[in-house]
């Protein structure tokens, strides 16, 4: 039994070029994935980096859903603490409607930037910590039309009404993201290229499926595949992942060690710590790559993974993209 393939891109913004080509990349690249049979194209948010253009993944989306025809697009995801949980189901409504049974609602509870951003995005909203798990149930409420009569928000709908609603996903690398999403009764994305521990997989899988047998668990996983594996291994070795863990227990990973620092001075602390180390990528041949992600399906029973190429250079990102294709999904895509 053969298992789905789908895309999530953060249109990163090569060295010497602009946020413009990172968009065009993001553009093509989706036009690609429809193209070699990729089941979904999703689009990520971060804010006040030069290294990624995608800030605005509702904005992106209905783009791609104009540029393609048959995959489906969505959000992985907004980062729903930013905003009115209403205005983010009725973007997605409004998105559902143009392309149904297309759109997909992917969540996130990360800031997808350094504190000012963060301040910048929540301005003029009022002191006060935005509970998630509130938020996340009043979005799926709004989307499903179930917001309790007792609710100070009863009464209120969401137009328009699509012909088929958007999938909603939470995105997360713990067990507690599991949990919350199989309480919820929403589906469940996986981040292995946030949190590569397999124990922490495990115990994620086992927590969402206990409690919502129906909902869609998937895994989204970095991977690099080039026509040699010395070629892949060295395209791997030039990336990082780097976290910054603060005093108070704050902890986030960043991208360079220039942000991990930057964050540090936004947050206001001087005592901190920074972690480097080489990123764990799968990386190979195209077989090879297969034969890891077959194990994986084997291993955590999952239908679908979620593919992360972390590099900038278009080249090597479309060519993984269209080796894994070619080992994959050409004989073996579930439809």
């Amino acid at each position: 039994m053969g298992f789905r393939l789908s895309i999530l891109d953060q249109s990163p913004i090569a060295d010497g070029k602009s946020g413009y080509e990172a968009l065009q990349q993001t553009i093509a690249l989706a036009e690609k994935a429809e193209e070699w049979g990729y089941h979904r194209f999703w689009v990520s948010e971060h804010h006040d980096t030069k290294l990624l253009a995608g800030v605005s993944p509702e904005v992106l989306v209905s783009h791609l859903l104009a540029r393609t025809e048959r995959i489906r697009v969505g959000s992985g995801g907004v980062m729903l603490q930013h905003y009115s949980a209403y205005k983010v189901a009725e973007n997605f409504q409004l998105l559902a409607t143009l392309a149904p049974n297309r759109v997909d609602l992917g969540v996130g509870k990360a800031p997808g930037g350094l504190p000012l951003s963060t301040k910048a995005l929540q301005y003029g909203r009022g002191a006060g910590t935005v509970d998630f798990a509130e938020q996340l149930t009043l979005l799926k409420q709004f989307v499903d039309d179930t917001v309790p009569a007792d609710h100070e928000l009863a009464g209120v709908h969401v137009d328009p009404e699509p012909p088929t609603k958007p999938e909603i996903f939470l995105l997360g690398a713990s067990t507690a993201s599991a949990e919350l999403a199989a309480k919820l009764g929403v589906n469940f994305c996986f981040a292995k290229f946030i949190t590569s521990d397999e124990t922490v997989l495990r115990e994620a899988v086992t927590a969402f499926r206990t409690g919502n047998r129906d909902g869609e668990f998937i895994i989204a996983i970095p991977v690099l595949a080039a026509d040699t594996e010395s070629e892949a291994q060295r395209l791997a070795g030039e990336q990082k992942v780097v976290r910054v863990t603060l005093a108070t227990g704050v902890s986030v990973t960043v991208q360079t060690v220039a942000q991990a620092e930057e964050f540090a001075r936004q947050a206001g602390e001087t005592d901190f710590t920074i972690e480097e180390r080489e990123a764990n990528i799968i990386a190979g041949t195209q077989q090879q790559v297969k034969a890891e992600l077959v194990r994986l399906r084997a291993t955590f029973d999952v239908d679908e993974f979620v593919i992360h190429t972390p590099v900038a250079r278009q080249d090597a990102r479309f060519r993984s993209v269209q080796l894994i294709s070619e080992a994959v999904l050409t004989a073996d895509v579930v439809r």
